[in-house]
């Protein structure tokens, strides 16, 4: 009676080289950029302009106490 399964191993290529490079013209990676990621940059932006103009006003306002 013949086998089922062969008892060759059979060759499966390894996880980390199953790539698929998005190369720009300079060899640089193309990732689509998610809107998680534009949205935090934003508010990190927002976030030091909002420091920045603190630091400003208390430099310009002089000190609080007398």
């Amino acid at each position: 009676m013949p086998r089922a399964l062969s008892s060759r191993r059979v060759p499966r290529p390894h996880p980390t080289l199953r790539r698929q490079p998005h190369h720009r013209r300079h060899g640089a990676l193309l990732r689509p950029v998610r809107t998680s990621e534009l949205v935090l940059a934003l508010l990190g932006v927002a976030l030091l302009g909002a420091l920045a103009l603190a630091a400003v006003s208390a430099a310009v306002s002089g000190p609080a106490l007398p």
